[in-house]
């Protein structure tokens, strides 16, 4: 078994603000299959090379709550990485919370807040 894709929420309309924050977290947006385009949101992948490393989707909710606790998270291979991709989010205005960079046993990390609130965690192994 493997796992194929996460799912995130969002509000009605709130696509533009999706892209704005996965495509800056390193994502590339990709077509939703047109079976599945009417229902709004997006979709967004991670490559390693030509290979699909992760996959994302931000589905519409007429009644949306952020998930605070629930979260994707997404390894990258070095701390330099971690770091850049903390200060692009930050310098872009996405906030950045690194008070529990080193609570993860073999991992340094952060977690950010997509625009609705929803928790997101990037993280790096120690050694990198």
């Amino acid at each position: 078994m493997r796992l194929h894709h996460v799912q995130v929420g969002c509000p009605p309309g709130g696509e533009d603000a999706a892209r704005a924050f996965y495509t800056t977290l390193g994502l590339t947006e990709v077509a939703k299959p047109e079976a599945l385009a009417g229902r709004g949101g997006c979709w967004f992948r991670a490559y390693d090379g030509d290979v699909v490393a992760a996959e994302l989707h931000v589905g519409v909710e007429v009644a949306f709550r952020p998930a605070r606790k629930a979260h994707p998270a997404f390894v990258v291979e070095t701390r330099d990485e971690l770091d850049r991709l903390a200060r692009r989010l930050h310098d872009h205005g996405f906030g950045v919370d690194e008070t529990e960079r080193t609570t993860f046993d073999g991992y340094l990390r952060f977690h950010a807040a997509d625009p609705f609130g929803n928790r997101v965690e990037v993280l790096t192994p120690l050694g990198s």
